[in-house]
């Protein structure tokens, strides 16, 4: 278990398309809670998600699947994926 952890990461989701659907914030939320991620909101536009995901690599692979099938009332273009790096002290 604590290699799962070990392998944890952090990255900025951006979900485009025609995500303006009330349903699709929460269902992210409730979708990023399912597979044990942790997640928050930065930017929530008509054509564009931005949030911050942090899990293991392949639970966040998993994420990007979900919300690129999404709910039937959104239709996402595409997702882009970065990085965060970890702020050095």
């Amino acid at each position: 278990m604590s290699e799962q952890n070990h392998h944890s990461r952090r990255e900025r989701m951006t979900i485009l398309g025609d995500v303006k659907a009330a349903s699709f914030l929460p269902w992210i939320e409730r979708h990023a809670a399912k597979l044990g991620l942790a997640q928050e909101i930065c930017v929530a536009g008509p054509d564009r998600i931005e949030l911050d995901i942090a899990g293991p690599a392949e639970l966040i692979d998993m994420m990007e699947m979900g919300c690129s099938l999404g709910p039937i009332d959104v239709w996402v273009e595409a997702i882009r994926r970065a990085p965060i790096e970890a702020e050095s002290g």
